[in-house]
This record gives C-alpha cells, structure tokens and sequence, in this order.
C-alpha cells in the first residue's frame, strides 16, 4: 500500500468524538445559572431568547460529520490521534494554515459571517495549550488536559478577560470588590469573585476562558490575587451568566428578522459569587508577570485575528451582495456614485481575504515546530478592520437611504388579502416583486438597523480592542519587531544617495 493510501486508511480509521449537532444540544442541559429579565433561563436549548441560536451552532457541528463537508472541517491530530476541527490544532505548515482557513470560512459561510463566536473562535488560543502547556507549569496538566478535551470533542468555549467599566481611573487592586479576584485557596482549588465581561455567546458554550487582558497593568506585590487564569464549565456552581437583552426573543419571524431571529450571540457578565475553581481548571494563579504573557505566547493574537478576518471576509461578501441586489430593485444600480460605493464595498472584502491568504501563506514560527499566522498582517487587518464596517454602514444609508426603511411593518401585512393587491402595486421593485424587495429590504434592515444590526455595529468597531488602543499596539508590535528600523534604514540609504553638492553615487553622480 503507497505512503499516501495508508495515511488516508490511517485518517478514516482514527476515533472521532467531535459532539454532533444533537450531542451538542443535550450538553448545553448542565444545570448552567443563565439569568434573563429577571428569571433564572431553566433550559436555554428550547428558550425563545436562545432556541435559534442554539440550533445555529449544532448546524456548525453537523457539518464536522457530514460526507459533504467533514473532510473540508477536520483532520487527524498528531498529539492525540483524535480526529479534530483542522483549527483546533497547531498548524505545522503553511499548508495546514490554509486548509484551516478552508474549515473556519465554511462555517462563517453558514451564518452569512454574522455570528463571530463560534467554537472556532476560540481555538484561536484553546489550540496553541498543545505546545505552550510549559508555560503554564506549575499547571502545565491543566493546560494539556483542557486542551485533549477541548480538540477532541470540539467543544465551544467563551471567554471574558475584560473587568467590568467600574473605577477605570484607579489601580485594578483597588477595585477589588468587583474584578475577579481569588478570595480562598483550599487543597482542591481556589474560590474567585467578582465579575468579568464581555462573555459572547456563553450561555450557548461549554465553559468559558478567565483571564485578564493585557492592559490589565497588574502590579507586582499588590495584585497577585487578581493574577489568574482559568476555565470554568458553565455548570460551575456560584457563576452566574447576566445576559442583555435578547434580539432572538424579540425578533418577529423569519421573514422580517431572519439574522437576529438566529443568530443572536447573546453577550453577558459573568459573576462569580465565591465559585469554587478546581486545580485542573486553573492556568496561571497569583503571577503578575505570567498573566501579561500568555496573550503574546499562546498564539491568541494572530490565531484570533486571522479566524476573525476569515469570518470578515464573507459579512463583507454578503452585504457586497444585498448592495447590488438592492440597488437594481431601486433601479439605482446604474448610477456612478452607486457604482463607486459598491466597488469599494468590494475592494474592501477583496482586502480582507487577501490578508487572510498572506497570513496563511506567509506564516512565522511557533513554538515546538508549529506555525503562526503572520502577526504583521494580523496587526494590519486589526487596525483596518474597524474601517470596512463603518464604510459599508455609509455605503447602504447612502445608495438605499429610506428604501431600507420603507417596508411594511411584518409580513403579516404581505398576507393580509386586501392589502396585497396595493404592496405589489406599490412596493414592487424594479427588478422584481414586492415580495421579494420587501425580503430583501428587511434582511438589510436587520443586518444594519435593528438592536441586532447596532449590536455589530458596535462589535466590529471593538472587536480587537478600543480604536486607539488598536493603533498604538500595531505601533509597539512593529518598533518592538525592528520593522521602524528597517524602515528608517530604507530612508537613510534613499538620503545617502544625495547631500548638499547633489549627487553622491550610482549613476545619478556620473
């Protein structure tokens, strides 16, 4: 048998425990404290504020199974054997990173790129524990059995590492009654309280990621009990999951609210009220140093930003189609500044995937023999990101203007008999029926009006962090790589060439 046949025979025969769409659902019945308007959520799978959204998600895990598509999704993992999400493993080629970006965009593809925590979202850094466990000693095990279990089963984890908007102004360790902080160490474990946010999607995963960011400014011999990092299972008695408003639960039907009615990742506080933390769950504990490391170490940053302009790439896809589909039922798709603003709509997701190509394609080393994305253009797509967003807000309040608004109230009123006649007179489009431009209007309206479309609005713009703070970070990244330098080099050889008596070499001076 020829190398490549046994290594396909290997790939078909190896344990496959990834949870099914089903198996998901009937996990998430964990007993979880998930708290909505007042009422403790007693089943979030049949809930109407998390129903839709849940079965989104179990979609996303059918397609790990399914013939069409389960080769495209996974393969074998070298530290377990274990057939696995290709992104829920270390790359260890350019190759691997670009088959992952094959898997991470056929799932964005199936919620149009409108839901941005999948459980893809997350092994941006769940992956990299595989070959950065040593970091973590003296939890090194901790690292190494969240992540067997997490690859394996392909599991959807949150995370909140941001402390609650409280007191900005002082110190962390003088805000102690609100950021989580460790009150008690038993033999077990540890007991943490406090608050952290913004924990996207959590009532719909399987446990979350608590950690601090790196802006934190943790100090050394004042802080230690706000130094942590940890996993907690949803079912963590004591963790409490606050959620905001639910836009599912307040959506009208799939006709009017086809995006929001399903795709809500609703965001929430996560409140630790004295919960108990096992040592197994534990990966950094009372390290001030350690805790502003692990984001640069573990690969979240450019796994994170590379998962997240893949995802970008097809939001932009998809609202570069509704542009044009709405323009020509207005009969508009003519016009030159119409014209022009698709064009840019377009450019700017042609951008996004090239960036995402560039990063898989161009990687940079890892640790243990594994590859990053490139951060440099990670750091690019992060600062620009925001930008894509805002300009295509502009494009569609510009070139659709109060046609996005100009729909009936539900489609109720499409099936009402004696108004119909009158809507197909007078909502048709140029280029189709009433029906249809009314469905198209109210996807656009969703996508960018609604609670749920400000909610992205705001998402995006945050996404990787405050404006300034995106900037200023690509600004440290880049002096700290000797990029500035070798840029200023490029300036002194152009200035060499020339000085006050004109030319000084090359055959300018001859």
């Amino acid at each position: 048998m020829a190398q490549a046949e046994r290594t396909q025979a290997a790939a078909q025969e190896a344990p496959n425990e990834l949870l099914t769409g089903d198996a998901y659902l009937e996990s998430l019945r964990d007993g979880r404290e998930v708290y909505l308007y007042g009422e403790r959520v007693a089943d979030v799978v049949d809930h109407p504020a998390f129903k839709q959204a849940a079965r989104s998600t179990a979609h996303l895990y059918d397609a790990l199974h399914d013939p069409k598509t389960a080769d495209t999704m996974t393969t074998v993992d070298p530290h377990t054997g274990n057939r696995v999400h290709r992104f829920f493993t270390p790359a260890r080629s350019a190759e691997d990173l670009m088959k992952a970006r094959e898997a991470i965009d056929l799932w964005a593809r199936m919620s149009y790129g409108f839901m941005n925590r999948t459980p893809d979202y997350k092994a941006s850094f769940m992956a990299g524990l595989a070959v950065t466990h040593d970091f973590y000693e003296p939890f090194g095990d901790s690292a190494r059995g969240w992540y067997e279990r997490y690859a394996k089963q392909g599991l959807s984890i949150s995370h909140a590492i941001v402390n609650p908007p409280v007191d900005r102004n002082k110190a962390a360790h003088d805000v102690r009654d609100v950021y989580v902080r460790v009150v008690e160490e038993r033999d077990g474990g540890i007991v943490v309280d406090g608050a952290k946010l913004m924990a996207t999607a959590s009532a719909l995963t399987h446990a979350a990621f608590v950690g601090q960011i790196h802006l934190a400014n943790l100090e050394k011999g004042k802080a230690e009990d706000l130094a942590l990092a940890f996993i907690a299972p949803m079912n963590t008695p004591g963790m409490k999951v606050v959620c905001r408003p639910s836009y599912e639960m307040k959506a009208n039907s799939p006709y009017d609210n086809p995006l929001s009615s399903r795709f809500d990742e609703n965001d929430s506080v996560l409140i630790f009220d004295k919960a108990f933390i096992p040592w197994e769950n534990v990966l950094i504990y009372r390290d001030t140093e350690k805790v502003h490391e692990y984001f640069p170490r573990s690969g979240l940053l450019s796994r994170g930003f590379f998962q997240g302009a893949i995802r970008m790439a097809v939001k932009l896809e998809f609202m570069a189609g509704i542009l044009d589909k709405g323009t020509r039922l207005n009969g508009t798709h003519s016009f030159r500044g119409v014209q022009a603003g698709l064009g840019e709509l377009l450019a700017w997701r042609h951008v996004t995937e090239a960036v995402t190509t560039a990063m898989a394609a161009d990687p940079e080393p890892g640790p243990e023999g594994t590859v990053l994305p490139k951060m440099a253009y990670a750091a690019g797509y992060r600062a620009l990101a925001p930008l894509s967003w805002e300009r295509t807000h502009r494009f569609f309040e510009e070139h659709l203007a109060a046609a996005l608004i100009m729909t009936p109230a539900s489609g109720a009123d499409m099936l009402n008999g004696e108004l119909r006649p009158l809507l197909d007179r007078f909502y048709r489009g140029s280029a189709g029926s009433s029906e249809e431009r009314v469905r198209l209007f109210k996807l656009a309206w969703d996508a960018l009006g609604t609670e749920f479309g400000g909610r992205h609005e705001l998402y995006e713009l945050n996404y990787a962090g405050g404006p300034d703070q995106v900037r200023l970070d690509t600004l440290a990244w880049s002096r700290a790589a000797g990029l500035l330098d070798d840029y200023g080099d490029l300036v002194d050889r152009c200035m060499a060439d020339y000085d006050l008596n004109g030319w000084t070499r090359g055959r300018w001076s001859e």
